[in-house]
């Protein structure tokens, strides 16, 4: 089977650090949760899978126009590690790779997404994790036979820690795979960052 990279993109949390929903929130004019989809379609993954939960109706409008398939995630108060079971399930049959990207993370650039996933081509049994000055980051590309485990209870942590022999790094100058946006004193200061 040729390697194929399907993205999986989490957007399903409460935001209860936030106070109101992240992927709502406008970054440069347009909520993040576009951002990120038009970024991820930008770099060369045209159909993502989004998990939604909170807000879902308001997410699914901000997204209109776009090609994505939406999956549900219905409880809240559930682990990322949820939102990626629930992602995976609807990802296409064909990927060999799966591209775990967060909706907190709306800096990254094509150029990452591209970058990470055509790592996979080259390293197809290897965890991708971005890299900028040092620091691991985000989004992170999976070998789906890996990835599966999450079925079994595991979490992504757990699943690399198992796996620490296949990681790949791979160096990038995107400091957007480094700036999340947890807190309002995180988005303040992404914010500052996209303008600059």
């Amino acid at each position: 089977m040729a390697p194929e990279v399907a993205a999986v993109l989490l957007a399903a949390g409460a935001s209860t650090r936030m106070g109101t929903a992240k992927q709502l929130l406008a970054v440069r004019g347009k909520p993040a949760i576009r951002l990120c989809v038009e970024a991820l379609q930008a770099g060369g993954l045209h159909h993502p899978v989004v998990v939604l939960g909170s807000r879902r109706e308001e997410c699914e409008a901000a997204l209109a126009g776009l090609s994505v398939t939406f999956a549900v995630n219905n409880d809240p108060k559930s682990e990322m590690a949820e939102s990626v079971r629930i992602g995976l399930r609807a990802a296409t049959a064909t990927a060999t790779g799966i591209l775990i990207c967060l909706c907190d993370h709306p800096l990254v650039t094509p150029s990452t997404y591209k970058e990470v996933s055509t790592a996979h081509l080259h390293y197809a049994e290897q965890i991708i994790i971005p890299v900028h000055k040092g620091r691991r980051g985000h989004p992170t590309l999976f070998p789906r036979s890996l990835l599966e485990g999450i079925y079994a209870g595991l979490t992504m942590r757990d699943i690399i820690q198992r796996n620490d022999d296949r990681v790949t790094h791979v160096a990038l100058d995107d400091e957007g795979i480094l700036l999340d946006m947890d807190t309002v004193h995180d988005y303040i200061r992404l914010c500052a960052r996209a303008e600059s």
